[in-house]
């Protein structure tokens, strides 16, 4: 998943994200700019998914 995908389909995927895992904070899911890799590590660690996984879920949505 290249970083321009990710940055453009963030706020439909974060709503959707919400919906599956509501014990997901806003701090959980913001998006800076560049730190697509700290986000995925933070929703990797609170659902105990690989990055792999997590990706693929994300594509999924």
């Amino acid at each position: 998943m290249d970083k321009l995908e990710l940055k453009g389909k963030w706020n439909e995927w974060k709503g959707k994200i919400k919906q599956a895992h509501a014990d997901l904070t806003d701090d959980d899911l913001e998006y800076e700019d560049g730190k697509d890799d700290e986000l995925l590590g933070r929703l990797q660690k609170k659902l105990g998914k690989t990055r792999d996984e997590m990706v693929t879920w994300l594509k999924s949505l």
